[in-house]
């Protein structure tokens, strides 16, 4: 199989600057593995790296969609395996760099996704029914969907009711399609903290709050804007005087942010094939010994 190298971490790690850096020195070219950041026009609150900050490096699935557009797990994957393809037949390295672990998992493991035509009240009806009504379909008509599945997830229950409702229960069976290196970025809990409390301040005194009132001005819909979540959701309704004050708002977004970090370690620590690296030292160099290996 091809090799693909992939930089992943928490929110404010460094992820990317780390992965412009070391595709500089291999030639490579980064595909952005970040939900948000592949619709234009969401640059502040995604962390989208500007051109300048690229320094040359080929960055692609940045931007390639518009807000309010439906970009499913299948768009990503087949776009981004179009990508990494082309990057390789063109006898350069290909890095996948971003921390939404969907992504992230669903090229490195290689998810077996069907593209499914849906019936739109169906999925309306199934959204509408409880965590209880969505078990009791299960152990009614797919008892076998029950012993995989947390019954708190709401959202893989919904899922899980769909294919069942609509006769598409066949075992899904991963194929990685490449060979891989992944590398973890994070730091200890409190200088992440710290880093997060920095960016969001930046973010901020740069126009993060201007961002998202172009958004609206221009069409972006409440429901788009809060299924982007965190700082698109919260700073969307304090625009729409959802909270009592800037600081309640602040307080919130800093709060969930930190929180949202965590969870994606909890998420990243269930993969036992990520190298993590210590930032606090010279992650660049023990980066670069792993590339080395892997891609010799």
């Amino acid at each position: 199989m091809n090799k693909l190298v992939v930089i992943t971490g928490t929110n404010a790690s460094g992820k990317s600057g780390l992965g412009i850096q070391l595709a500089k020195k291999y030639g490579a070219e980064i595909v952005s593995a970040d939900s948000r950041q592949v619709f234009t026009g969401l640059d502040l609150g995604s962390g989208k790296v500007t051109p300048e900050e690229m320094d040359g490096v080929p960055h692609h699935l940045i931007d390639v969609a518009e807000p309010n557009d439906f970009y499913s797990l299948l768009d990503f994957q087949q776009q981004a395996y179009a990508a990494i393809d082309d990057i390789i037949a063109r006898g350069k390295p290909a890095f996948l760099v971003g921390g939404t672990g969907l992504y992230v998992n669903a090229v490195v493991d290689g998810y077996d996704i069907r593209k499914e035509n849906l019936d739109p009240k169906l999925r309306e009806e199934i959204l509408a029914k409880s965590i209880d009504e969505l078990i009791d379909i299960l152990r009614e008509k797919n008892p076998a969907a029950l012993e995989n599945i947390d019954l708190k997830n709401k959202r893989r229950l919904e899922r899980a009711v769909e294919r069942t409702l609509t006769g598409n229960t066949e075992p899904r069976v991963n194929k990685p399609r490449y060979e891989t290196l992944v590398i973890g970025v994070t730091w200890e809990r409190e200088t992440l903290y710290e880093r997060i409390h920095e960016r969001l301040d930046r973010r901020l005194e740069q126009g993060m709050i201007e961002e998202v009132e172009n958004l609206k001005k221009n069409g972006a819909t409440d429901k788009f804007l809060h299924s982007l979540g965190l700082e698109y959701r919260y700073i969307n309704m304090y625009l729409n005087g959802e909270f009592d004050s800037f600081d309640a708002f602040y307080e919130r977004l800093y709060r969930d942010i930190r929180h949202l970090a965590k969870e994606q370690m909890t998420w990243f620590r269930k993969r036992k094939d990520i190298h993590w690296i210590d930032m606090e030292n010279t992650p660049f160099d023990e980066a670069s010994a792993l590339i080395d290996e892997f891609l010799k």
